[in-house]
């Protein structure tokens, strides 16, 4: 009989109990390693997405069409993750289903996902500043440089709430990915599994906490440079909203706190569904 293509969602539920055990348990050095390397993975998504669609999202009659273009690009940072191997902390509140299942504790739960947050943060730190620092924002005369800006600007600007809920609607997608992806059993599988559900995310314009450590301090450090900043074309006020403090209580905080209940809430879910009854 030919081997099973997939596992069902019942069989994914229980592996991905498993595997959160092995997360759960491992060391300091390794997580922060692979939280930094699935934080990169995550940044060259985001800068590649930015680059493609740059110029059509300037366009306004063009901009839906620019959101596609940006999110066909952004699934390889999850699929990166997910097959060459990384530590992404959205990915990994689907560890709720093993804390569900009593085979981790809350705090070891929490140490993962400090840790793989901290390591997320830091690669994605890392991609912003050699991106601002390589010139690469000069391309079209600067527009790919305002745009980081722009985009920077906009996800500040963002209420407390409306960060929040567009978070949790971005998680269900992640996690929905992620979960999908652990039930391919080849890298084509995991592939497709990424690219759709993410390709969803960024076109509607959801929040990522991961991708916005990019996303914004990127555009953080575009505004120091004149021509960047003219290509953007914002006015002084929204310039003077871009600040560090703003992007960690106005932003990272509410996509951060609406990523994790998604991502928990869609764990909870397939945990009573497929593993309660056991």
């Amino acid at each position: 009989m030919a081997e099973k293509q997939f596992l069902t969602p019942a069989e994914i539920a229980e592996t991905l109990a498993e595997a959160a055990q092995v997360k759960a348990a491992s060391g300091t050095a390794k997580l922060l390693a692979l939280g930094i390397i699935a934080g990169i993975f995550i940044a060259f998504g985001a800068n590649g997405s930015t680059m493609a669609a740059h110029n059509l999202l300037l366009q306004p009659g063009l901009q839906g069409l620019g959101r596609m273009v940006a999110g066909l690009m952004f699934g390889t940072g999850l699929i990166l993750v997910t097959v060459a191997g990384g530590e992404l902390f959205t990915g990994n509140n689907l560890m709720i289903v093993s804390l569900l299942e009593r085979r981790i504790n809350g705090l070891a739960m929490a140490r993962n996902w400090l840790l793989v947050y901290v390591g997320n943060f830091a690669g994605a730190l890392a991609v912003a500043a050699l991106v601002v620092f390589s010139g690469i924002l000069n391309t079209s005369a600067g527009n790919f440089g305002g745009m980081a800006i722009r985009i920077a600007v906009a996800k500040i600007n963002l209420g407390f709430w409306q960060a929040f809920a567009l978070g949790v609607l971005c998680n269900l997608l992640v996690c929905g990915a992620v979960w999908m992806a652990c039930g391919a059993r080849d890298i084509a599988g995991k592939a497709l599994a990424c690219f759709f559900p993410i390709c969803l995310f960024v076109t509607s314009g959801f929040e990522h906490s991961i991708a916005n450590m990019f996303f914004i301090p990127a555009g953080i450090w575009a505004s120091s440079n004149s021509l960047w900043l003219e290509a953007a074309g914002i006015g002084r006020e929204a310039l003077m909203s871009l600040t560090w403090a703003n992007f960690l209580a106005k932003n990272l905080l509410p996509v951060t706190l609406g990523n994790t209940l998604s991502g928990c809430l869609l764990g909870g879910v397939y945990w009573f569904s497929f593993l309660r009854s056991k």
